[in-house]
């Protein structure tokens, strides 16, 4: 069974760790909603925190922070990045943890995200609620903002030769920055992998259509996996895109996105992301040791 305990983290006088004794998740309740911490009882923290911003509260700028967050898309300077830095509410009810933000006075979107312990796995659920008299076309983005010196892992489609398969089976999406030099990338047959270097200031992103429905990031000897539904009927934001990832110097992002919804008055969206924690040791980027890893947490 989880439990949830009130702490101090990191300059925040109120957070809340919830684990069941293996795994633990710590979120901020004086900013936010933010999970600020993910991993093992006394192991390395998964999620990258701000240095800077430790503690911070207040104040009318957005600030990263670190940890998980939730947007919604499609990115705009306005929408986006509405400052999440005023207390939320929180409830804890022995199952699930509730974090709640105020309505943000910019956009009219109230934001939540839910907590479930479950065997092997937490579902972390997120909502968008409308509380604008008209209605509003968005998607809920879900970014996992995680510690630098590990590597995301994004499952390509399964191969299939020519002329089996004629027609394409998904989009890759890339922004204006995507170098495909870079040699943080590898584009594999199987995966396409992107490093975090904290040497390399140059921010790389691209998007997929992931219909394989998981994306990971792998941290001296740990796993971060994390899935997701994906909806074949469904229009999604970035010409397509459910699954992106994005890094810089500092960090690397694994973001999930839920289809465009036309949100009416009142109306409320959620998407549900699935997350464990697995110890692996050492893995190298050849496809067939990823293959074998892939195996082993049982995918």
């Amino acid at each position: 069974m989880p439990h949830c305990e009130v702490m101090p983290y990191h300059g925040w006088q109120e957070c809340l760790r919830v684990s069941d004794g293996n795994w633990e998740l710590i979120a901020t309740t004086q900013v936010g909603p933010r999970i600020i911490r993910c991993g093992f009882v006394n192991g390395q923290n998964l999620f990258w925190e701000h240095p800077d911003q430790q503690g911070k509260t207040g104040g009318s700028e957005w600030r990263i922070y670190g940890g998980h967050r939730l947007w919604h898309a499609p990115e705009h300077p306005i929408r986006t990045y509405a400052p999440d830095n005023d207390p939320i509410e929180w409830d804890w009810d022995g199952q699930r943890l509730l974090l709640r933000q105020p309505t943000e006075p910019r956009t009219g979107i109230q934001k939540e995200i839910e907590i479930r312990w479950g065997k092997g796995a937490v579902e972390v659920v997120h909502r968008l609620i409308n509380h604008n008299l008209w209605s509003v076309e968005l998607a809920a983005w879900a970014l996992s903002v995680m510690a630098p010196g590990g590597r995301a892992i994004l499952p390509q489609e399964p191969f299939q030769p020519h002329p089996e398969a004629l027609l394409p089976v998904r989009p890759l999406v890339l922004w204006a920055y995507t170098d495909m030099s870079d040699p943080r990338w590898r584009w594999g047959n199987h995966y396409i992998q992107l490093r975090q270097e904290p040497t390399m200031t140059a921010p790389q992103k691209c998007g997929v259509l992931n219909r394989q429905g998981w994306m990971a990031y792998y941290r001296h000897g740990e796993l971060f996996l994390k899935r997701f539904d994906h909806h074949p009927h469904a229009s999604y934001p970035d010409f397509g895109c459910n699954c992106e990832v994005f890094t810089n110097a500092e960090m690397l992002e694994l973001e999930t996105l839920s289809p465009l919804t036309r949100l009416l008055p009142g109306a409320m969206l959620e998407h549900t992301e699935w997350w464990s924690l697995h110890r692996v040791g050492e893995l190298s980027e050849e496809e067939t040791a990823i293959e074998a890893m892939l195996k082993q947490v049982q995918l």
